[in-house]
């Protein structure tokens, strides 16, 4: 298991190399001029000049790079040019906005999406089978920043039921401000039995987790449904049924966990949907997260912001999977590490 790790972990850093190449020639081939925005727009040809010196931006881009992976290793990702802060501090203060949103949204990708994914499969071409391979496709189908600005009209705007943007009352986080213990305001608040911040972070986050988890939602769905199926063909489940077992056992013993290793590799591929989906989320709640920082820093061609914050999506996401191959272990035993004998 040790090798196995460490040669999942040896092929993040390489996954990792080549995304920092890539996204270090692409950030410096963006049209504009990271000098302007340092010293800006008014700036006298010699400072611009001495602004160039100053961020290295006058020497070779090879060159460049290799400075830029030297100060990687030493853990520094250099200054953002918008804020002129460490971007470090700057990814700190907003990743657990958005991990936690990320996280939500999947819970409810899975908790909605599992059931309804094994009832559809159980009662194939039943009516509530159409119904759930409807909702599937129209979750693919509908583009998020769409169903978004939807559900601001609707819950906000018409019924008025939930808060349009942001991620806690700026009433109530001023009257009960949220000990920041993870950084994570519904666990923070939760366990320090902060009721009214917790209620207000509740409300705020609704909607753009329901935002973010509707098409994956469909993809757990149609993916689980689909498992079913196979292994519902399987010779073991029809012996089973022959033997007289009960239909709950067999479902929701036998079936339901062979057929969970596809859903959660699933799972693993669309939570790094998501981290690409908040982008767009965060920018229609404004919401106070990182995906929302990667916006401002795009449209401001900020680049140690976006270098920072692209290899911060990457190395989540690497870890991701890497957590989910190891629970394929875990729901099934008889998967044997690569490399083993036993």
């Amino acid at each position: 298991m040790k090798k196995y790790i460490l040669k999942r972990l040896a092929l993040a850093v390489l996954v990792l190399f080549g995304l920092t190449i890539i996204t270090f020639f692409l950030a410096r081939v963006i049209p504009g001029d990271p000098a302007a925005l340092w010293v800006g727009q008014r700036a006298k040809a010699e400072q611009m000049e001495a602004a160039r010196k100053e961020l290295g931006l006058d020497k070779p881009l090879p060159l460049q790079f290799l400075v830029y992976m030297k100060n990687l290793v030493t853990g520094d990702l250099g200054t953002s040019l918008r804020t002129r802060r460490r971007v470090s501090d700057e990814i700190l203060r907003r990743y657990a906005a958005t991990f936690e949103l990320v996280t939500v949204s999947i819970v409810i990708a899975l908790l909605i999406g599992l059931p309804v994914g094994v009832v559809s499969a159980v009662r194939k071409d039943k009516p509530v089978d159409h119904v759930s391979r409807a909702v599937s496709i129209s979750g693919v189908a509908i583009p998020v920043f769409w169903l978004g600005m939807i559900l601001q009209l609707l819950l906000n705007g018409k019924l008025g039921w939930l808060p349009l943007q942001g991620r806690i009352g700026s009433q109530v986080l001023l009257s009960d401000p949220v000990n920041p213990i993870t950084g994570f305001y519904l666990f923070d608040s939760l366990v320090t039995g902060n009721w009214p911040a917790f209620v207000s972070c509740v409300k705020h986050i609704v909607l753009p987790a329901i935002t973010l988890s509707f098409a994956s939602l469909a993809v757990v769905t149609r993916m689980s449904r689909s498992s079913m199926l196979e292994v519902l063909k399987e010779d073991f489940i029809q012996t089973s049924q022959a033997y007289g077992v009960s239909r709950r056992t067999i479902l929701y013993k036998y079936a339901l966990k062979n057929a969970l290793i596809p859903t959660i590799t699933v799972v693993g591929l669309t939570y790094g949907m998501m981290l690409g989906g908040s982008v767009v989320v965060e920018s229609i709640f404004d919401w106070p997260g990182l995906g929302h920082f990667i916006v401002l820093s795009v449209t401001t061609n900020d680049y140690p912001a976006i270098m920072g914050s692209t290899l911060t999506f990457a190395l989540t996401y690497v870890t991701i999977n890497l957590i989910v191959d190891l629970i394929y272990f875990v729901v099934d035993p008889r998967i044997k590490v690569p490399g083993s004998r036993r």
